[in-house]
């Protein structure tokens, strides 16, 4: 006796959706969130911006698009050679972005477009020779809750050297991550050198 053959039913059960049309929209709420979660991030966490000048090239270019984390220093502290965004000192309307030389309490000074700090030679791998500066600056003691700052291409910075240190309430970011143009895509690189 044969025992009858098993069979597989493609059809779909009145009333019920298709596998194809249920799997798009599971597809479709799934990208809604992750869209969603995406915006709430960059709109609370991470603020886009436009660079513009030359004070921090060869690492960040004129009219570059970078995304600051507008957060991390709630959480962590500022370190010497965090790339910053901070206001003006001279023009709250004005944004600058600058790398941390100096901490709170430091004693900075520049030979021959070099930086002591506590009469200690900073390494600074991030200038580059076209970008050098050979000027000088007296000693200074940096105040507790304000920063040096100073942009890597020091032959062509607004800095501290010239607005002095910048009060801590002033900085509001951190540069993290560049965007545009494609040959910078990527995370932007933080040397955290420390005196020898």
């Amino acid at each position: 006796m044969m025992e009858p053959s098993a069979e597989i039913s493609t059809s779909v059960a009145p009333g019920a959706e298709p596998p194809l049309r249920r799997e798009l929209r599971s597809w479709g709420r799934d990208l809604v969130i992750a869209l969603s979660l995406a915006v709430v991030i960059i709109i609370f966490f991470y603020q886009p911006v436009k660079v513009e000048g030359t004070s921090m090239t060869p690492l960040i270019s004129d009219q570059e698009r970078i995304f600051i984390n507008k957060f991390v220093y709630k959480f962590e502290p500022i370190e010497r050679g965090d790339v910053v965004v901070f206001w003006y000192p001279l023009d709250r309307s004005k944004s600058f972005i600058k790398r941390v030389v100096g901490l709170p309490d430091d004693m900075v000074e520049i030979r021959g477009g070099q930086v002591f700090l506590n009469d200690k030679l900073l390494p600074e791998p991030y200038i580059p020779a076209e970008s050098e500066d050979f000027g000088t600056y007296a000693p200074t003691r940096i105040p507790k809750g304000e920063y040096f700052v100073m942009g890597d291409h020091r032959n062509s910075s607004n800095d501290s050297r010239i607005f002095g240190p910048v009060q801590r309430k002033f900085i509001y970011g951190k540069a993290v991550f560049a965007y545009w143009p494609v040959d910078h895509f990527g995370s932007i690189p933080i040397f955290a050198e420390t005196v020898k």
